[in-house]
């Protein structure tokens, strides 16, 4: 059955991989602004393996509740790779997760920081380490943050097959 939010890949498989592995997840979201935590929490037994969310939509939250260092804010901005490293060992070490997942980037209409609209890091931090990728999503707004939810659920599911 496909997830009528994530799509070709359901969130469902996702709590379901996690729980068979005994894991946990946690989200830093920004342009996403907890719709990746939300939407794992609407699968029946998410609250097994989702320990919480952090929504960090405004740049100094992200130092603030998810850690990132002010200096990687200041020298790289609050749509970069590093930062999305950072959010998601944030999430990962602040809800006591074995795995976080950090997503940043640019919903549109207008630029941001010279980042385009679509422009967005999604990184996957876990037990062998952080994972950064790049996305560059198409439509609006919307489109935009589910298309970044669906790479966060493919992405995490990709690093629990491995």
């Amino acid at each position: 059955m496909t997830d009528p939010l994530t799509g070709a890949v359901p969130a469902r498989e996702l709590v379901e991989a996690l729980t068979r592995r005994g894991q946990t997840v946690a989200t830093a979201e920004s342009l996403t602004a907890g719709l990746l935590a939300a939407t794992l929490a609407g699968v029946p037994g998410a609250s097994d393996v989702l320990r919480g969310g952090l929504i960090v939509y405004a740049t100094e939250l992200k130092g603030a509740l998810a850690g990132v260092d002010a200096d990687v804010l200041n020298r790289d901005g609050p749509v970069a790779p590093t930062t999305a490293a950072q959010l998601a060992d944030g999430a990962r070490a602040r809800c006591g997760a074995d795995w976080g997942v950090g997503l940043t980037g640019v919903a549109g209409p207008d630029p941001q920081d010279g980042h385009g609209p679509g422009t967005v890091f999604l990184a996957v931090a876990g037990p062998d380490g952080t994972e950064v990728t790049a996305l560059d999503l198409d439509g609006d707004r919307w489109e935009i943050r589910l298309g970044s939810v669906r790479s966060a659920v493919s992405s995490l599911l990709e690093r629990l097959s491995r």
